[in-house]
């Protein structure tokens, strides 16, 4: 005889996903399969302590950044049937296209005080619609210059991997939003759920909002505690023209003994480090976009195209438009 799988009438977690135009898959997969395995017993996928839906925001599937569709299951109303209404940021370069009623939407759930979250650039959706007013909020170092040109009024940290402030969660991308699912799943349905979740993922224990964001994985490994926390403030500021004396004040360490720590752990000086990361930032940016050349430059910390021009043959014994010519070559 065949059985269907009850449902309950009340789930204890109940969450809405947004998904924005060339959204990131990987946010969204997390973050809703943390909260599949977190539903039900062992790994058998019923929404017995959460339930989640796709909500259609843009009249139909939905493209992901790397060409995955997604098809939304659920109309664009009611919020307050949600504890929690998730978006998903996608591609910033080109304009993120963000449908007018995705915004209304927004608000009207931000009046009916459900809480919304926002996952790897879905923070820039929730700031345009003007929801992150009078609220920290967490973004990656990688998008941390371009959110602070558009939003200079918004407070931000870029050190950690998520923030909750109040009715506002915002993270960095990445991994961070399966710790982030987990920190929601832990206060809705319990610790031992959301450790499951992760476990069952191969992720550690739920590691707390203060957790540092990596560096970039061409960072050099550092063992000083010091040493990685400075070389996360190079890599957030990289468009700064500020010295290296400027940037020991929030580590509470002068230059002398910071370029002494950086030489013994690492081997170069933190300026050295700062060019590295300058000019590989410059070869993946030249490589995989179409930025024009001034703006790669200006991206990474150089001040015009002359002076970057001259750096990046010195170092590659290409020219700019030759190192992006040669990838394309290679493509």
């Amino acid at each position: 005889m065949k059985t269907s799988t009850p449902r309950p009438a009340a789930s204890l977690l109940r969450v809405g996903f947004l998904l924005t135009p060339r959204f990131t898959l990987t946010a969204f997969a997390g973050f809703v399969d943390a909260l599949r395995l977190a539903a039900d017993e062992g790994d058998r996928s019923r929404p017995l302590h959460a339930r989640w839906a796709i909500l259609d925001a843009t009249n139909g599937p939905v493209i992901s950044s790397c060409g995955a569709t997604i098809v939304p299951g659920a109309p664009l109303e009611t919020p307050q049937e949600y504890d929690y209404l998730v978006v998903v940021g996608g591609l910033l370069h080109g304009g993120q296209r963000v449908p007018a009623r995705l915004t209304a939407f927004l608000r009207a759930a931000a009046a009916a005080g459900v809480k919304l979250v926002g996952l790897c650039t879905g923070s820039f959706v929730l700031a345009r619609a003007g929801l992150l007013d009078g609220h920290v909020a967490c973004v990656s170092w990688f998008h941390r210059e371009e959110f602070m040109a558009e939003f200079p009024d918004c407070r931000i940290v870029s050190n950690q991997m998520f923030v909750v402030d109040r009715d506002r969660l915002t993270c960095a991308g990445g991994t961070s939003v399966v710790h982030l699912a987990a920190h929601i799943i832990e206060r809705t349905i319990g610790r031992a759920s959301a450790t499951k979740a992760l476990r069952i993922m191969i992720e550690e224990q739920p590691l707390p909002s203060r957790t540092l964001q990596p560096e970039q994985v061409f960072s050099v490994r550092a063992t000083d505690r010091v040493v990685h926390n400075a070389m996360l403030l190079l890599e957030q500021q990289l468009r700064s023209s500020a010295t290296v004396a400027e940037l020991c004040g929030p580590l509470g360490i002068g230059r002398r003994q910071l370029e002494r720590k950086f030489q013994q752990d690492v081997g170069l000086s933190p300026a050295e480090y700062r060019q590295r990361l300058r000019l590989d930032r410059a070869r993946w940016l030249l490589q995989n976009t179409d930025l024009e050349i001034t703006a790669v430059a200006l991206e990474c910390g150089f001040q015009g195209s002359a002076q970057f021009s001259r750096v990046v043959r010195k170092a590659m014994g290409l020219s700019p438009r030759e190192v992006r010519q040669a990838a394309r070559k290679n493509r």
